[in-house]
């Protein structure tokens, strides 16, 4: 399988980690520590040094009760990082859903757009849809970074997430935009229950019939944390690698070819062991 991104075309015959550079204070797995532009620059240098295929840079956090950031201020952020990684010939993705900010990215040379709101703002699937090749991610999301987790979904959460991609992918297609650009990550976290985040991990073949790569974004999650307290008290983000690494794993097994990670290496290297043990069942 291929994903057509602005400037590669994507081989994901294997995996793919996504390496996360968060230009944001407030990030909910490292407290902005990478935010600053020489820092990030540095940092995203690291992760591709640790085998990230893609860099994904996201201006503005999305985690439960995140305020949203001003036009103005999320371009000011994502713009110098932006100048010069362009420049370093890897994919670059920019998360966002600020079809303004779409545009100014894409117009830069940016390879992808992960949109927490699956282009449904004002605007968003007109930017795409006029781009001769950007990659884009649909994500689902219910309600919205706000008041996501204050009501969460209710009934077959995966039915509904795969109803909800596959009618975006529809809507995409059905403007001429080539469904080999589109991949589909079923939102983990994004108004779910703990039960229903694992339930999207268990039956993500569900998913896996839309024929898009599908995006595993397990990494440092609370739903891992919740899990791992048991009785105690629920270990912070940056306390959560193994079980994030975990995570990614099942989601490979079970047909992902793309995770976002915050932590790389211990990802890369867990799937170096997965594919040895998987290239030698394939030639039995």
């Amino acid at each position: 399988m291929h994903w057509q991104t602005t400037r590669f075309q994507l081989d994901l015959s294997r995996p793919c980690v996504m390496g996360i550079v968060n230009l944001t204070p407030d990030s909910f797995s490292d407290g902005g520590q990478h935010a600053q532009g020489s820092q990030a620059l540095r940092h995203a240098e690291l992760l591709l040094r640790e085998g990230a295929g893609i860099l994904d840079v996201g201006a503005e956090s999305t985690r439960p009760g995140a305020q949203a950031v001003p036009l103005d201020e999320e371009l000011a952020r994502l713009m110098p990082f932006l100048r010069e990684a362009v420049r370093w010939q890897v994919p670059i993705s920019v998360d966002t859903y600020k079809p303004e900010v779409m545009q100014a990215v894409l117009d830069l040379g940016v390879d992808i757009v992960n949109d927490i709101w699956a282009l449904r703002q004002p605007g968003a699937e007109r930017v795409v849809a006029a781009h001769p090749s950007c990659g884009v991610c649909l994500m689902h999301m219910h309600r919205d970074p706000q008041t996501m987790q204050l009501q969460t979904m209710s009934g077959d959460v995966v039915s509904a997430v795969h109803q909800f991609l596959q009618a975006r992918q529809q809507s995409l297609v059905a403007q001429g935009v080539d469904a080999a650009r589109l991949a589909l990550d079923p939102g983990i976290g994004f108004g779910k229950t703990v039960v229903q985040n694992f339930e999207l991990l268990a039956r993500q073949s569900v998913l896996m019939a839309l024929d898009r790569p599908v995006m595993a974004a397990w990494s440092r999650k609370s739903s891992l944390g919740a899990v791992l307290a048991q009785d105690g008290p629920i270990p912070p983000p940056l306390e959560r690698l193994s079980a994030s690494v975990a995570a990614a794993l099942m989601a490979v097994e079970r047909g992902a070819r793309l995770v976002r990670v915050h932590d790389v290496k211990a990802t890369v290297d867990a799937l170096r062991v997965w594919q040895a043990v998987h290239s030698v069942t394939a030639q039995n």
